[in-house]
């Protein structure tokens, strides 16, 4: 038996896409932002002049898609679901409704805290250990983000005058078996981060040839014998604005 991970190609073609689940939407903005967490898009969907243009439908509820209107450009944002598969499908909808380009941001573990501190990261590459990658790209160790995405990230976070650390980061698919071992593995391979999509969602943007743009928090330290929640039940509240205009600012830039 061959699975996905011991294949050499992509099977094609597909007996269903996104375009036959999910309806194109007229005038849906061609640039398209998402986080995990819901505190930052509660605050940012509560803003005068935001509106809900769609919706993301699964077993788990309806995921709204607003719109917000930002240095003249129309945005659009929602909430991504957490772990790869899910991240991916919410992806591969929106880009069936009609954006074009998309930024994502997100919480990360930290596995060198003496690099990240409070840093923002830009992921250069990621460890794919996890499974949705696979589906679209084939196998290999690690995914490279794309070198122009990452310069235009870089050129808009020095000018809006925030320090950031370039490294690669760690995507595993079991948040509650980031083992001692694989964390010192991972630190030892030049991991700064861990979280959960990175690698499937530069998977699957280069399958779509979809401009895609991602950058990381610290939340939780990994990086000592004892493990730090830190702010991580906060959810990104504490910086809800710096993120999102950032986000917006890296959308306008590609």
């Amino acid at each position: 038996m061959r699975t996905i991970f011991q294949r050499t190609e992509i099977s094609e073609p597909v007996l269903f896409g996104p375009s036959d689940t999910t309806k194109r939407i007229e005038n849906f903005p061609e640039i398209c932002i998402s986080t995990f967490s819901e505190n930052i898009i509660e605050k940012f969907s509560s803003l005068k002049g935001v509106e809900k243009i769609a919706e993301l439908y699964s077993a788990n509820g309806i995921l709204p898609v607003y719109k917000i209107r930002y240095k003249d450009k129309e945005i659009a944002f929602y909430r991504s679901m957490v772990g790869a598969p899910a991240c991916v499908s919410c992806f591969e909808e929106i880009g069936a409704m009609g954006a074009k380009k998309f930024v994502l941001f997100g919480s990360c573990g930290v596995l060198d805290d003496d690099k990240v501190k409070d840093h923002i990261i830009i992921p250069v590459s990621a460890v794919r250990d996890e499974g949705t990658s696979y589906h679209y790209i084939a196998p290999s160790p690690e995914i490279e983000a794309d070198p122009h995405s990452i310069r235009i990230l870089e050129n808009v976070l020095i000018n809006c005058g925030y320090s950031y650390v370039k490294g690669k980061t760690w995507t595993s698919d079991a948040i509650y078996r980031e083992t001692c071992t694989a964390i010192k593995e991972r630190r030892q391979e030049g991991c700064l981060t861990v979280e959960m999509e990175c690698a499937s969602m530069l998977a699957v943007s280069k399958y779509r040839n979809i401009p895609f743009i991602q950058f990381l928090y610290g939340a939780d330290n990994l990086s000592s014998d004892t493990w730090e929640i830190r702010d991580l039940n906060l959810y990104g509240l504490t910086n809800a604005e710096k993120y999102m205009v950032l986000a917006f600012e890296c959308g306008i830039a590609m």
